[in-house]
């Protein structure tokens, strides 16, 4: 028997009346949360790190069609008779996917634009799936939350097996990180952050069976293993305020620290040890020395497993065979919020005592976290203790970007190319690092309005949903709102991770995040959902007799397709593209020309197929129509260096015209001055240009 809640606690969620028996209501519960799991699971195994586009578009084609799914059902077969909560969160997210779609029309790089729009559609897709599961099942967040926490789990205990069994599961791997399977070590991190207090949630709620509760312990300890071994210091302190926020707000602060105590402890322990063991942390370890530390490591976390699971068992037990009083509670409380207020203290206790004293050590690690200049970590755990990253210089540039178009940006995507003519180093990345710094250079002042738009707009539904304080005492805490604020918790995590970093691009970051994000915009007033009433075709047959209900289905129909088709579109001309290239490598020059005016017409805004074309035509012994292929390359994308080097390419090794190909590069080395490419290029032509002139002087 669970603890008792408060006798003010409000009355459960009234079920549907469908006269299912509890057997079924349970069945229908598991069956939706593997459903979720197998979502956020396909989000994090096939799109990786959402870089790849053939893999990134099935995955948002996916999302687009089950968010539209879930949508249609929603309008005809959920409740009735309540007010619309959070179309408005709704709406501004809507207008964040049009900006970005608008913004191809003044893009550097309308193709990448064009695939930033249906990657923020897919977003949108996350956030509808939650928002409409609300309005289809409002007695199942708990579905979404063990869904998150499940999927966090696998992908961590996945990414940890990477290091027990590197022969079968990365065998190529030469980095120390965690980084599968996403690739990219931060996302590892971001995804067990986000789980660790979920798994505080379900180790501390009073509903539910003691058994789900005990592996609560084990599954905290193998993501904080994850997460320290990600060397992930933005996903630590994120993992940290998204506890923080769950200590301040939720009664449950014993229950959750018997959970986190020995969990997060246990996994520190094996963290540091494992920091210890070369054949786990350095790059470039040979596979049988990685192997032979990573058998030590599997033994070290199954121990971690069993023993957590030891403790979560007998905790429960304890726990439910005798309540603790509320003044035994509340002096644990007091003794565990100041134990809590004293880490600070100590911290700034230690910087007191350094060389460089509070001050100076303040000082030092600022100037690190702020300095462009300042020397990046190196790539072991050392790092986790360090302030200084290269992130600076992306955020520095991203600002030059947007002083440059401050309305508007320079369009969704363009920073990659836009940061070329104002970096200061040799770096090629693709992202800002920031979620705001990005949108800032992508989409400018405006971008920048309707995203703190919707942020406000979602912390106030998000607020009206975990409740609002009145007078000088909150309103009972029951369980769904103790699930929300775990949902709450989630989405925090996410967040700011995401101001410090790209994890927001990464689908399997993403999406269970924004689907947490849209059940809090549709969850409501805290009063209390309205039950759904009779059958669910009951109901469908009430909408279909309602025009509007049936017309705002069929709109959602159309703009479904209309995304999916406009999603598959760049990835088609992939396919084009690629099999142009394979039949110009066998010299089938017409089937070639054939397949690349085809991908230049299926993405009239990429350039790669009109390089591809340009090829073609250089070897069919056209050289004119070459020439007008690159020029109408560079007149998609003039602000965009590839561009012009291709054309001056074209003019020195084609054309055999220097002068032509200086002219060319040119306007190259103004928008990217530090290209190997456009410098050897331009010396190259200069020197072509020389001897043609020297050559014109001897005929003379």
């Amino acid at each position: 028997m669970s603890a008792p809640a408060s006798a003010a606690e409000p009355a459960p969620l009234a079920l549907p009346a469908t006269g299912a028996g509890p057997r079924l209501l349970l069945a229908r519960g598991v069956l939706l949360t593997l459903a979720l799991t197998a979502l956020f699971l396909a989000c994090a195994l096939h799109a990786s790190g959402g870089l790849q586009l053939q893999t990134l578009t099935r995955v948002e084609v996916g999302l687009d069609a089950v968010a539209g799914a879930l949508a249609i059902l929603a309008l005809l077969t959920g409740r009735r008779g309540e007010k619309p909560w959070g179309m408005v969160s709704l709406g501004l997210f809507g207008l964040l996917v049009v900006l970005t779609g608008v913004s191809i029309l003044w893009a550097i790089d309308p193709g990448a634009a064009w695939i930033e729009t249906n990657r923020t559609f897919a977003l949108l897709g996350a956030f509808v799936i939650g928002f409409s599961l609300v309005r289809l099942a409002p007695d199942r967040w708990r579905c979404l939350l063990g869904a998150v926490l499940l999927a966090s789990v696998i992908v961590s205990a996945y990414a940890l097996l990477t290091k027990v069994f590197p022969g079968s599961f990365a065998a190529d791997e030469i980095y120390g990180r965690l980084r599968e399977p996403y690739g990219y070590w931060n996302a590892v991190g971001l995804t067990a952050a986000v789980g660790i207090p979920v798994a505080a949630w379900l180790g501390a709620r009073r509903d539910g069976h003691g058994a789900l509760a005990a592996l609560a312990y084990p599954a905290a300890g193998l993501l904080t293993v994850a997460t320290l071994l990600a060397f992930s210091r933005g996903s630590l302190l994120a993992a940290l305020l998204g506890l923080v926020v769950w200590f301040a707000l939720v009664p449950l602060r014993l229950r959750s620290a018997t959970v986190l105590i020995p969990s997060v402890g246990l996994g520190l322990v094996v963290g540091v040890w494992a920091f210890s063991q070369n054949g786990l942390t350095d790059d470039r370890v040979p596979l049988n020395l990685r192997g032979n530390a990573g058998t030590e490591l599997g033994v070290a976390l199954l121990v971690l497993v069993v023993v957590l699971l030891i403790t979560g068992v007998v905790t429960a037990w304890l726990r439910d065979r005798k309540a603790w009083g509320s003044s035994t509670r509340r002096g644990w409380g007091v003794v565990l919020l100041v134990c809590l207020a004293l880490v600070p203290i100590a911290g700034a206790a230690i910087l007191a005592t350094s060389e460089r004293g509070f001050g100076g050590s303040v000082s030092k690690a600022w100037n690190d976290l702020t300095d462009p200049n300042a020397k990046a970590p190196k790539n072991d755990p050392g790092r986790l203790t360090s302030a200084g990253s290269v992130r600076s210089r992306y955020w520095r540039d991203a600002i030059t970007v947007l002083k440059a178009r401050p309305a508007v940006g320079v369009g969704a995507g363009g920073y990659v190319d836009a940061r070329l003519r104002v970096r200061q180093d040799d770096l090629d990345v693709l992202h800002a690092h920031g979620y705001l710094v990005q949108t800032a250079a992508d989409l400018g002042a405006v971008g920048l309005a309707v995203t703190l738009a919707l942020l406000a707009a979602w912390l106030a539904a998000a607020i009206r949903a975990t409740g609002r304080w009145r007078g000088p005492r909150p309103r009972d805490w029951g369980d769904e709102r103790i699930g929300l604020m775990a949902l709450l918790t989630v989405v925090v995590v996410f967040g700011v991770h995401s101001f410090i970093d790209w994890t927001w691009f990464i689908p399997g970051t993403a999406v269970p995040a924004l689907a947490c994000a849209g059940w809090l915009a549709s969850r409501g007033a805290p009063a209390g959902l309205l039950p759904l009433e009779g059958r669910w075709r009951d109901r469908l047959r009430a909408s279909l007799r309602s025009p509007w209900r049936v017309l705002a289905a069929i709109l959602v129909v159309a703009i479904t397709l209309a995304v999916i088709w406009a999603t598959i579109q760049p990835q088609r001309a992939v396919n084009k593209d690629e099999t142009a290239i394979d039949y110009l490598s066998k010299n089938e020059l017409v089937k070639a020309e054939a397949e690349a005016q085809s991908a230049v017409s299926t993405n009239p805004l990429a350039v790669e197929p009109l390089f591809t074309l340009a090829a073609v035509q250089i070897k069919n012994g056209n050289p004119p129509a070459a020439r007008a292929t690159l020029q109408k390359a560079v007149k998609l994308q003039p602000a965009v260096a590839e561009t012009w080097i291709r054309l001056a390419s074209f003019e020195l090794n084609t054309a055999k015209d220097p002068a032509a190909a200086t002219a060319a590069l040119q306007p190259a080395l103004f928008l990217d001055p530090r290209s190997t490419v456009a410098r050897a290029t331009f010396l190259l032509a200069l020197r072509a240009e020389d001897k043609a002139k020297k050559k014109g002087k001897k005929k003379n």
